[in-house]
Protein backbone atom coordinates (compact mmCIF):
# COMPACT_ATOMS: atom_id res chain seq x y z
CA UNK A 1 0.00 0.00 0.00
CA UNK A 2 1.41 3.42 -0.73
CA UNK A 3 1.70 5.88 1.86
CA UNK A 4 0.61 9.29 1.13
CA UNK A 5 1.09 12.51 3.47
CA UNK A 6 -0.93 15.55 2.70
CA UNK A 7 0.15 18.60 4.22
CA UNK A 8 -2.50 21.42 5.33
CA UNK A 9 -5.41 18.45 4.62
CA UNK A 10 -7.92 20.26 6.91
CA UNK A 11 -8.10 23.69 4.79
CA UNK A 12 -10.22 24.50 2.12
CA UNK A 13 -8.72 22.98 -0.74
CA UNK A 14 -6.49 20.26 0.91
CA UNK A 15 -9.67 18.89 2.34
CA UNK A 16 -11.21 18.33 -0.67
CA UNK A 17 -7.77 16.78 -1.79
CA UNK A 18 -7.74 14.50 0.98
CA UNK A 19 -11.13 13.56 0.63
CA UNK A 20 -10.31 12.60 -3.54
CA UNK A 21 -7.73 10.86 -2.34
CA UNK A 22 -9.69 8.84 0.45
CA UNK A 23 -12.22 8.07 -1.23
CA UNK A 24 -10.76 7.12 -5.29
CA UNK A 25 -7.40 5.44 -3.73
CA UNK A 26 -8.10 2.43 -1.26
CA UNK A 27 -4.92 0.99 -1.79
CA UNK A 28 -3.39 4.14 -1.14
CA UNK A 29 -3.10 4.93 3.03
CA UNK A 30 -4.01 9.05 3.32
CA UNK A 31 -1.53 10.62 5.93
CA UNK A 32 -3.89 13.97 6.63
CA UNK A 33 -1.21 16.39 8.35
CA UNK A 34 -2.57 19.70 9.51
CA UNK A 35 -1.66 22.21 12.73
CA UNK A 36 -5.43 22.76 12.83
CA UNK A 37 -4.41 27.00 13.09
CA UNK A 38 -7.26 29.87 12.18
CA UNK A 39 -7.44 27.88 8.24
CA UNK A 40 -7.99 24.09 9.26
CA UNK A 41 -11.15 22.78 10.59
CA UNK A 42 -11.84 18.87 11.37
CA UNK A 43 -15.29 19.05 10.23
CA UNK A 44 -14.04 19.59 6.81
CA UNK A 45 -13.66 15.99 6.63
CA UNK A 46 -15.35 14.34 9.66
CA UNK A 47 -17.19 12.32 6.67
CA UNK A 48 -14.16 10.29 5.87
CA UNK A 49 -12.56 10.27 9.45
CA UNK A 50 -13.11 6.36 10.13
CA UNK A 51 -11.98 5.50 6.76
CA UNK A 52 -9.92 2.64 6.79
CA UNK A 53 -7.43 4.31 4.58
CA UNK A 54 -6.86 7.82 6.63
CA UNK A 55 -4.70 9.31 9.50
CA UNK A 56 -5.32 12.27 10.68
CA UNK A 57 -2.17 13.83 12.24
CA UNK A 58 -1.91 16.86 14.49
CA UNK A 59 1.39 18.36 14.01
CA UNK A 60 3.09 21.58 12.50
CA UNK A 61 5.39 21.63 9.73
CA UNK A 62 7.89 23.92 11.01
CA UNK A 63 8.51 21.43 13.56
CA UNK A 64 11.80 19.66 12.22
CA UNK A 65 12.22 17.49 14.68
CA UNK A 66 9.07 16.09 14.87
CA UNK A 67 8.66 16.29 10.65
CA UNK A 68 11.58 13.69 11.02
CA UNK A 69 9.88 11.67 13.43
CA UNK A 70 6.86 11.19 11.28
CA UNK A 71 9.29 10.36 7.70
CA UNK A 72 11.13 8.07 9.45
CA UNK A 73 7.80 6.16 11.10
CA UNK A 74 5.65 5.96 8.19
CA UNK A 75 8.26 5.68 5.17
CA UNK A 76 5.72 8.22 3.14
CA UNK A 77 6.17 7.41 -0.72
CA UNK A 78 4.84 11.08 -2.03
CA UNK A 79 4.22 14.13 -0.33
CA UNK A 80 1.80 16.45 -1.36
CA UNK A 81 2.17 20.09 0.38
CA UNK A 82 -0.88 22.08 0.67
CA UNK A 83 -0.34 23.80 4.10
CA UNK A 84 -0.03 27.52 4.23
CA UNK A 85 -1.35 30.55 5.61
CA UNK A 86 -2.77 32.96 2.95
CA UNK A 87 -3.52 36.07 5.24
CA UNK A 88 -3.15 39.80 4.60
CA UNK A 89 -2.08 41.48 7.99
Amino acid sequence: MKKILITGGAGFIGSHVVRLFVKNYPKYHIYNLDALTYAGNLENINDIDNADNYTFIKGDIKDIPFINTLFNKYKFDAVIHLAAESHVD
